[in-house]
C-alpha cells in the first residue's frame, strides 16, 4: 500500500529534526568549551599561596585552558569549574615506625585560601591528605563578612549554594581558627576535617548545625573540647553520620545526641573522656546502624533498649567501666555482623596518621566488668555474624558441645575461658583471626588445635595454660603471637608466610638454630622475632643472612652464650635488637655498623668486653650496655647521636672523663620524651600489626620496662674521673641522671637549675665538694635525690630535702641543716636561747608540756594523714614540706624551752 501524502510529510519532518539534532551535536562536539575566565583567575590566586614541591600544579598557567589543568573538571556546556580533586597520595611502606609520619614531601603545602569558595558552580572540593599549614580567609574572610552591609555582600560572604563535598582531612598540621565560614555552605552534604587542628574552635556545633543539607560530618581528632553536654537539641535535619572520635571531650554524654530529629545511622564518639551512664530509656536512635562509644569513662549497666535497635549492625562500648549482665535483648539484633564483648587491650595514643586504618564496624564491649552465663541461646539469632569477641572475668561460657552455630566467623576473640574451649570453634572454616587470652581451658587434643590453626592469618594466644610441646608444630599464620602459655620443648617450624613470631615468656629450651637454620630458606617476610624470657641455650646462630627483612629481634632473658655473630650485620632493616640478660662475651661486632636504622640496642647484663662501639648509626635512641665488662674512655663519637634518649653504661669498667659534648644529644633538650611511644607498624593485608617496643631502665631505684621513653643518662658504677662538664647541664629535657660510684670531683654548678624536668639525680660515692647550689630548689619534679658520701659543705638549701631523707646526705661530715640532725653554726645561738616563760610555776609548765606534746602528736597525725595525697602532686611538695619543716622547728623549740 502506498503511503499517504500526510504520512510522507510527517516522515520528512522527523528526518529533518533528526538531521538538525545530529548537526547541533556535531557542532557542539567539534567546538571546544573553554574555561570560564573568572574561574581561571580564582584558581591562579589560590595557587599563589601554595607551595608545590612536586609540580602538581605545573599545568596551572594561563596559556592552557584551565579545564585541562590537573585536578580540575569543568561543566561540558558552560565551562564553569565544578570539581577540584587534588588529594595527595602517599605510599605506605610495609614497615613504618610508630611516630613516623607519612612522607608528604611531595604534597601541597602552605596556605589554603578560601578564595576557592568564589567558584560559584563548584560542588566537589577535595584537598585531603596534603600538608597545608593555615587557612587564608582573604580580605573578605568570614570574620569580616558579618560587618558588611547585606546589599553588597561578595560571593564569599553569600551562601555558596553548590558546594556539596568539602574534604580537607588528614592535613595534620593545618590550624583552623574558626568555622564560621562553614555555615555559609548551605548545600554542603559531606564535610571532613579529620585530623585538622580545631582546638581554638568553640562554636563548631553552631556552625555545622546551620548546614541544612549536611549528611556526613567527620571531625575526628580535631582537638575539640566542648561537646555541649547540656544542650537539649541540635538542629541536624539531614545528618546520617557523625564522627567525633579522638577529641578532648571531657564531660557527660550530650543530651542533644539522643534527641536528634534526623534518621542518623552512624555515631562515633570513641577515644574521648566522656563520663556518665547511657540513658535508661530508648532514645531517638531507632535507625542507627553503628554506635561507637569505646575508650571513654562510661559506667553503669548496658541498657536493655540496645536490643530494640533493629537495624544495628555495629556496637562498640569497649574500654569503659560498664558492669552487670549482658542484656538478653541483644539477642534480638539479627542484623549484627560483628559481636564483640571482650576485654582485650587495643593500642592507644597512636599517631594521628594511623587511626584511619581501623574499621570499627563491630559490636565491641571491651574492658568492662560483665557477669553472667554465655551460651548458644545468646547467639541463635546471629546468622550474619562475622566478628565475635567476648571476654570478662565474670562471664561463664556454657556451650552445648553438639551445637553448630548458624554463622561462619572471620574473627573470634575469647577470654577467661574455663574448663574447655567451645567445641563449635572447630566448625568455623572461614575463621582467619583468632585471639584466646587469660584462659585456663584445656586445649586438648593439641594436634587437632594446631591443625585447625593452619587456616588462620592472625593467631594470638596470650596468658593461657596450654602446657604443650611445640617442637613438631608448623606455624604458618602471618601473625603468630604465643606469649605466656607455658609452651615447652624446642623450636617449632615456621612457614615462609610468617611475618611476626612471638614466643615470649614460655618454657622453651634448647638451641635457636633449628628455627633459623633448618627451616625453609628465603624468609624474606619475617619482620618480628620475640623469643625473650625462655630457657634457650647454646650459641647464637650464624644464619642471619637468610632473614634480612627482620626489624625487631628480642632474645633477652635466656641462657644464650658465645659471641654475637657477625652475620647479624646483614640485617639492614633492623631497628630493635634486645640481647640483654644472657651470657654473651667478646666484643660487639663491627658488622652491626651496617644496621643504619637501629633505634634500640640493648646488650645489658652480659659479659661483653672491649671498648664502647663508636660507629653506631645516628638513628639510635636507646643504647643500653649496663652490667658488662666494657673498658676505656667514653668515645666522643657518640656525641653525634642526636636522637639518643637513653644512655645506660652503668656497671662497667669505663675510665677517664665524661665527654664535654653530650649537649649534642638534641633529643634530650625536649620534655616530650615521656609521651613518645617507640615501635612500628607492619601493614599486612586487611589489618595493621602494631608493635610497641620499650627498654628496661633502672630509675628511682626500680628496674622496670618503660614503654614510653625517658631522657636518661646512667654512667654509675664505673671508674670515671674529672669534673662533670657544664655541657651536661644544657640538656634541659633530662629526666634522670646517675653518676654515682665513680671518682668524679668538683662542685655542682648553679646551672643544674636548668634541668627543670629532672626527676632523679644520684651523685653519691664520688668526690664532689663545695656547697649545694640554691638553684636545686627550683627542680620541682625532683623526687629522688642522693648526694651521700661526698665532701659537700655548708647548709642544705631549703627545698632540696623534699622527697629526701637524711640518707640522701650522709657521709658529708661538713653538711648541716634539715633533714640532718646537725645544726648549722648560725642556728646554734637561736636554739640555745631560753624562752621567758621557762621559769613559770610547775602547773603552768605542766600545762605547756601537755599542750606542746598534744601539738606534736597532732602534727604527726596530720602529717601522716595528708602525706599520701601530697606525694601524688609533686608540684605541691616544696611549699608543703617547707611549711612542715618550719612547723617542726617551732614545735621542737617550744618543747625544748619547756623541758
Amino acid at each position: 500500500m502506498d503511503a499517504s501524502p500526510s504520512s510522507m510529510k510527517l516522515l520528512k519532518f522527523l528526518l529533518l529534526c533528526l538531521l538538525c539534532t545530529m548537526l547541533f551535536y556535531s557542532v557542539m562536539c567539534s567546538s571546544k568549551i573553554h574555561c570560564n575566565e573568572k574561574d581561571m583567575n580564582t584558581l591562579l590566586r589560590f595557587k599563589t599561596g601554595v607551595t608545590d614541591p612536586s609540580g602538581v600544579l605545573s599545568s596551572w598557567f594561563p596559556k592552557l585552558d584551565c579545564c585541562q589543568w590537573t585536578g580540575v573538571k569543568c561543566d561540558n556546556i558552560t565551562g564553569r569549574v565544578t570539581h577540584l580533586n587534588l588529594p595527595c597520595h602517599t605510599t605506605q611502606p610495609k614497615v613504618v615506625a610508630l611516630d613516623e609520619k607519612d612522607d608528604k614531601s611531595h604534597c601541597l603545602t602552605g596556605e589554603f585560601s578560601l578564595t576557592l569558595l568564589e567558584l560559584e558552580f563548584l560542588w566537589y572540593l577535595d584537598f585531603s591528605n596534603n600538608d597545608f599549614k593555615s587557612i587564608q580567609y582573604n580580605s573578605m574572610g568570614s570574620q569580616k563578612c558579618d560587618q558588611l552591609s547585606r546589599g553588597n555582600l561578595p560571593h564569599l560572604c553569600r551562601n555558596s549554594t553548590n558546594l556539596r563535598l568539602l574534604d580537607l582531612s588528614l592535613n595534620y598540621d593545618l590550624l583552623v581558627d574558626n568555622l564560621h565560614w562553614i555555615s555559609r555552605l548551605s548545600s554542603l552534604q559531606y564535610l571532613s576535617l579529620e585530623g585538622v587542628h580545631l582546638h581554638k574552635e568553640i562554636d563548631w556545633l553552631q556552625s555545622v548545625t546551620m548546614l541544612p543539607s549536611l549528611i556526613e560530618l567527620h571531625l575526628q581528632r580535631c582537638q575539640l573540647e566542648n561537646i555541649y553536654p547540656f544542650l537539649q537539641y541540635a538542629n541536624f535535619t539531614s545528618l546520617q553520620a557523625l564522627k567525633l572520635s579522638g577529641n578532648d571531650f571531657e564531660s557527660e554524654l550530650p543530651s542533644w545526641l539522643f534527641n536528634l530529629s534526623c534518621d542518623i545511622s552512624y555515631i562515633d564518639l570513641s577515644q574521648n573522656k566522656i563520663h556518665s551512664q547511657l540513658p535508661k530509656t530508648l532514645p531517638n536512635l531507632r535507625r542507627v546502624k553503628f554506635l561507637t562509644l569505646s575508650q571513654n569513662y562510661l559506667k553503669g549497666p548496658i541498657p536493655n533498649w540496645l536490643g530494640q535497635l533493629e537495624q544495628l549492625q555495629g556496637l562498640d562500648l569497649s574500654h569503659n567501666f560498664f558492669s552487670g549482665p549482658i542484656p538478653a535483648s541483644l539477642g534480638n539484633l539479627s542484623s549484627l555482623t560483628t559481636l564483640v564483648l571482650d576485654s582485650n587491650e587495643l593500642n592507644e595514643n597512636l599517631p594521628d596518621n594511623l587511626w584511619h586504618l581501623f574499621n570499627l564496624e563491630r559490636l565491641s564491649i571491651l574492658k568492662n566488668s560483665l557477669t553472667g552465663i554465655v551460651s548458644e541461646r545468646n547467639l541463635l539469632s546471629f546468622s550474619k555474624l562475622r566478628w565475635f569477641a567476648m571476654s570478662s572475668p565474670g562471664l561463664i561460657f556454657d556451650f552445648d558441645p553438639e551445637w553448630v552455630p548458624p554463622f561462619q566467623l572471620q574473627h573470634l576473640t575469647l577470654g577467661y575461658v574455663r574448663d574447655k574451649l567451645p567445641a563449635w570453634l572447630f566448625t568455623q572454616s572461614s575463621l582467619k583471626y583468632l585471639i584466646i587470652e587469660d584462659s585456663t581451658a584445656s586445649f586438648e587434643p593439641l594436634d587437632k588445635f594446631w591443625n585447625f590453626a593452619t587456616q588462620l592469618k592472625f593467631f594470638n594466644l596470650v596468658n593461657n595454660t596450654i602446657n604443650g610441646d611445640i617442637s613438631n608444630v608448623l606455624l604458618s599464620s602471618e601473625h603468630v603471637w604465643l606469649a605466656s602459655n607455658n609452651l615447652r620443648g624446642g623450636m617449632p617450624r615456621i612457614s615462609p608466610d610468617v611475618v611476626a613470631l612471638t614466643l615470649y615468656n614460655n618454657s622453651l629450651s634448647g638451641s635457636i638454630s633449628p628455627l633459623l637454620c633448618d627451616s625453609m630458606k628465603n624468609k624474606s617476610n619475617l619482620v618480628h622475632l620475640d623469643m625473650g624470657y625462655n630457657h634457650l641455650t647454646g650459641e647464637l646462630t650464624d644464619c642471619w643472612n637468610d632473614w634480612k627483612s627482620l626489624v625487631h629481634i628480642d632474645l633477652g632473658y635466656n641462657n644464650l652464650t658465645g659471641k654475637i655473630p657477625h652475620s647479624m650485620g646483614s640485617l639492614s632493616n633492623l631497628r630493635f635488637l634486645y640481647l640483654e640478660s644472657n651470657k654473651f662475651f667478646g666484643e660487639v661486632p663491627f658488622s652491626l655498623n651496617n644496621c643504619k636504622n637501629l633505634w634500640i640496642l640493648d646488650l645489658g647484663h652480659n659479659n661483653l668486653s672491649g671498648v664502647i662501639p663508636n660507629w653506631l648509626g645516628q638513628s639510635v635512641r636507646g643504647l643500653k650496655l649496663r652490667s658488662n665488662q666494657f673498658s676505656g674512655n667514653i668515645p666522643t663519637q657518640l656525641c653525634q647521636l642526636g636522637s639518643l634518649m637513653v644512655m645506660d653504661f652503668a656497671s662497667n669498667r669505663l675510665s677517664g672523663p665524661i665527654p664535654n659534648c653530650l649537649h649534642n644529644f638534641t633529643a634530650m633538650l625536649f620534655s616530650n620524651a615521656s609521651t613518645l611511644k617507640v615501635g612500628f607498624i607492619v601493614h599486612l593485608p586487611g589489618f595493621p600489626l602494631i608493635i610497641t617496643c620499650g627498654i628496661t631502665m633502672l630509675i628511682k631505684g626500680n628496674e622496670l620496662e618503660y614503654m614510653n621513653f625517658m631522657n636518661v643518662i646512667d654512667l654509675s658504677n664505673n671508674i670515671l674521673s674529672g669534673s662533670v662538664p657544664l655541657e651536661i647541664y644544657m640538656l634541659t629535657g633530662l629526666q634522670s641522671l646517675n653518676l654515682s660510684h665513680n671518682q668524679l670531683l668538683g662542685t655542682i654548678p648553679q646551672e643544674i637549675g636548668n634541668l627543670k624536668q629532672l626527676e632523679a639525680i644520684d651523685l653519691s660515692r664520688n668526690q664532689f665538694s663545695g656547697e649545694i647550689p640554691e638553684s636545686m630548689a627550683v627542680l620541682h619534679y625532683l623526687s629522688v635525690l642522693n648526694l651521700s658520701l661526698n665532701n659537700f659543705v655548708g647548709e642544705i638549701p631549703t627545698g632540696t630535702q623534699l622527697g629526701s631523707t637524711n640518707l640522701s646526705y650522709i657521709g658529708n661530715p661538713h653538711l648541716c641543716g634539715a633533714p640532718l640532725t646537725k645544726i648549722c653554726p648560725q642556728d646554734e645561738k637561736s636554739n640555745n636561747t631560753k624562752h621567758a616563760g621557762e621559769e613559770d610555776d610547775d602547773d603552768k609548765s605542766e600545762l605547756y608540756s601537755w599542750f606542746y606534746m598534744g601539738l606534736g602528736i597532732g602534727f604527726a597525725v596530720g602529717f601522716l594523714g595528708v602525706l599520701g595525697a601530697i606525694f601524688f602532686n609533686r608540684r605541691c611538695r616544696h611549699a608543703y614540706f617547707r611549711f612542715l619543716h618550719r612547723m617542726y622547728d617551732f614545735v621542737i623549740q617550744k618543747m625544748n624551752s619547756i623541758y
